[in-house]
C-alpha cells in the first residue's frame, strides 16, 4: 500500500498542496482527477519520489521515502517505480527495443539481459514487430504502449502516469486504459493514473478528487 499523509508543498509564495493524505491498495487502479492547476501532478511527482514534499510522509508497504537519502531514493524509484508521462519521452536515437531496455540497463543488467527483460513486455503491449523501429516510426498509440512496457521492465510495484491518454485520439486512448487494467490483472501492478478522462476514472477502483491543493472527494 502507499500511504501519502498530510502532504504540503509550496512554491514561494503559491502554495500547492496543502495537507494531502490518500492511501492507494496493493494491485489497485486509482485516478486522481481534478481541474487545472489544481495541484495534481505536483503530488504524483511526489508521490513518485520525483519530487520532495515541504513536509508529510509518503510510505510504500512500512518504508518512508520521503526520508531517504538521494542516492537511496534513486535506487528505489528505478526498483520500485515505473513511470508513464503526457509525452512517451522515448529516445529517438534509439530503437524500441533499446528504450524499453534502458531502466533495466540502468538497474545493472547486462545488455542481453535487458533485452530478455523488454521483448515479452513488447509482446503483451502488441509491439513484437516494431522492436527495431525508432520512435519517429511508430504512431502515438504505439509510442504510449512502449513507454508502458519501459515502466513495466523492472517489475515495479507501481506504475504512475501524467495524462498517459492527453494526446490520444479515442480509439488508441482506449486501447491504452484497457492495456492499464489486463496489465494489472496480469502483473499484480498498481497503476496511479493523473487523469481528466472521467471514462477512465469511472473504471478506476480508487478515484481522488484534488481541488486547490486539497483532496475533495476519495470514491473507493
Amino acid at each position: 500500500m502507499i500511504q501519502v499523509t498530510d502532504i504540503r508543498k509550496s512554491y514561494g509564495s503559491l502554495h500547492v498542496l496543502r495537507g494531502v493524505s490518500l492511501a492507494i491498495p496493493d494491485h489497485s487502479i486509482a485516478a486522481i482527477v481534478g481541474p487545472s492547476g489544481a495541484g495534481k501532478s505536483t503530488l504524483l511527482h511526489i508521490i513518485g519520489t520525483l519530487d520532495r514534499p515541504d513536509s508529510g510522509q509518503v510510505v510504500y508497504d512500512g518504508v518512508d521515502v520521503a526520508s531517504m537519502s538521494d542516492r537511496r531514493l534513486s535506487r528505489f524509484r528505478n526498483e520500485h517505480i515505473g513511470f508513464v508521462f503526457q509525452a512517451h519521452q522515448l529516445l529517438p536515437e534509439f530503437t524500441l527495443l533499446e528504450n524499453v531496455m534502458m531502466p533495466a540497463l540502468i538497474a545493472g543488467k547486462s545488455p542481453s539481459r535487458a533485452a530478455e527483460m523488454a521483448r515479452p513486455l513488447l509482446e503483451e503491449v502488441g509491439l513484437v514487430d516494431r522492436l527495431d523501429h525508432k520512435p519517429t516510426e511508430l504512431s502515438g498509440g504505439e509510442a504510449q504502449r512502449g513507454a508502458v512496457a519501459r515502466a513495466l521492465v523492472n517489475s515495479p510495484s507501481v506504475v504512475l502516469a501524467d495524462e498517459p491518454s492527453g494526446s490520444l485520439d479515442s480509439r488508441n486512448r482506449q486501447e491504452l486504459h484497457d492495456l492499464f487494467f489486463r496489465l494489472r490483472d496480469l502483473h499484480g501492478t498498481t497503476f496511479v493514473t493523473v487523469t481528466h478522462d472521467e471514462s477512465l476514472a469511472s473504471r478506476c477502483d480508487c478515484v481522488y478528487r484534488i481541488t486547490d491543493g486539497e483532496i475533495s472527494q476519495c470514491d473507493i
